[in-house]
């Protein structure tokens, strides 16, 4: 089953991990998740700091 993941320094979606652990976010599933990745995790840590302001 083929990986995806999104790369941090270069912007790029990869198939496999062929970079650095440190440059990735990942596994995905499909291509399309890893390129929203950015965008899913902006959205969790929004998410995350409106609770906190809950708190």
């Amino acid at each position: 089953m083929t990986e995806y993941f999104y790369n941090t320094r270069t912007h790029q979606v990869e198939e496999g991990r062929s970079s650095d652990w440190s440059q990735l976010m990942g596994p995905y599933a499909t291509r399309g998740e890893a390129e929203r990745a950015l965008e899913k995790a902006r959205a969790r840590n929004d998410a995350w700091d409106a609770q906190d302001e809950d708190r």
